[in-house]
């Protein structure tokens, strides 16, 4: 599999990553994100060291991450119980529709059949 040098920079230091060329545009949007990340934690002035800021930014993008999985079996499971109310309800539909052809039958015969 063919590999590709990126230089990535993050908070002003180089870094040479392999990664397949199919991957490079992802890899350049998470450095530039890290890099965005830990530029607000080092301006927020909290924290010092790069060692640190790495850790913290680290452990907010992963909180994101996880919240953002969360969301997403949330959804899931709101999409199924909408599935499921939605076929119960063309359920009770069609079973009204049925009854009402029913009940129409028999005004709709000729007299005397």
């Amino acid at each position: 599999m063919a590999r590709d040098t990126v230089n990535i920079r993050i908070l002003d230091r180089e870094y040479q990553v392999h990664c397949p060329p199919e991957e490079r545009p992802a890899l350049l949007r998470s450095a530039e994100a890290l890099d965005a990340r830990m530029r607000e934690i080092r301006k927020a002035g909290h924290v010092l060291g790069l060692e640190r800021i790495a850790v913290m930014a680290a452990l907010n993008l992963t909180y994101d991450l996880l919240e953002t999985e969360r969301r997403v079996e949330e959804n899931s499971a709101l999409a199924a119980e909408l599935a499921r109310l939605d076929a119960k309800l063309g359920d009770a539909l069609a079973r009204l529709e049925v009854r009402d052809v029913a009940i129409r039958a028999p005004a709709d015969e000729p007299p005397g059949v």
